[in-house]
């Protein structure tokens, strides 16, 4: 009877589920976590502010800030300064990330071509876009193309180092067996390189739509007429903090959501990390 007791006990599919439930527990608990940090951090804020501990001039209310941002959906200026951001950041981030992929590649993969570019990448990358940002205006404008020009120059050095360093990590095994069967130059650079440097790549991607969020703020609040940057700005001079605000939290917004779309995509194209 014990014998039959202790089998039972130690069924490896009952095993199993308390495993999978417990993982599933603490999944739970770090959602939870992750949801309660920003609530906790907003009421605090509000009670704070309601309490008169700290200036409700320079520190209104969240309640307040929602109540302005909603305001402002309303009569249409959240819609525009929202949309014209998102196309900035959009099209800056691939101009940025493409050439940063495909120079990096070539880089990591071939040394003449590293040797020949890296002074160039080295000298560049120490320079931040945004002191350039006048010279960039003058070149093309206070248009969107200059706000897409500063990102893509702010987003490409984190793509194309990490890309390189990804490439050059890839395990010289992989690299032997594809020139052993012959492998032609495309399929070397989609199938070994490309997959290789997929996950240093990535961080360099991660990394890179951290600082297009940045640029932009920084970007639209020179020479522009729109856009959250330029929200932020025009609301800090005028003393309207209340919508100044509602431009920092949309960047804060967007920077996450951008971030969880990203760890999303790195999933599906990596499910092993």
């Amino acid at each position: 009877m014990k014998r039959v007791e202790t089998a039972v006990r130690h069924d490896p599919f009952e095993v199993e589920q308390r495993e999978w439930k417990q993982r599933q527990t603490k999944e739970r608990l770090k959602q939870t976590l992750t949801i309660a940090s920003p609530l906790f951090l907003l009421l605090l804020w509000e009670f704070l502010s309601r309490s008169g501990l700290i200036d409700i001039r320079f520190f209104p209310p969240p309640s307040a800030i929602v109540n302005t941002f909603f305001e402002m959906i309303a009569s249409g200026e959240m819609a525009n300064h929202i949309s014209v951001s998102l196309y900035r950041i959009f099209i800056g981030f691939l101009a940025g990330v493409i050439p940063g992929i495909i120079i990096g590649l070539l880089m990591g993969l071939y040394s003449p071509i590293r040797h020949f570019v890296s002074p160039i990448v080295m000298a560049l990358m120490p320079i931040p876009t945004l002191a350039l940002l006048p010279i960039i205006i003058i070149l093309f404008g206070i248009g969107d193309l200059s706000k897409v020009v500063t990102i893509a120059g702010s987003v490409f050095f984190p793509v194309v180092i990490n890309t390189v360093a990804g490439v050059i990590t890839i395990d010289s095994i992989h690299l032997d067996v594809a020139k052993n069967y012959g492998a032609g130059k495309v399929n070397f650079f989609m199938k070994i390189a490309l997959p290789g440097a997929m996950p240093v790549m990535l961080e360099g991607i991660q990394m890179g739509q951290a600082i297009a969020l940045l640029t932009i703020v920084a970007a639209e609040m020179m020479g522009a007429t729109s856009g959250i940057g330029y929200l932020i700005w025009t609301s800090y001079k005028a003393f309207l903090l209340q919508e100044m605000y509602v431009g920092l939290i949309l960047i804060s917004f967007f920077g996450y959501l951008f971030s969880l779309l990203l760890r999303g995509i790195q999933k599906k194209i990596l499910p092993w990390r």
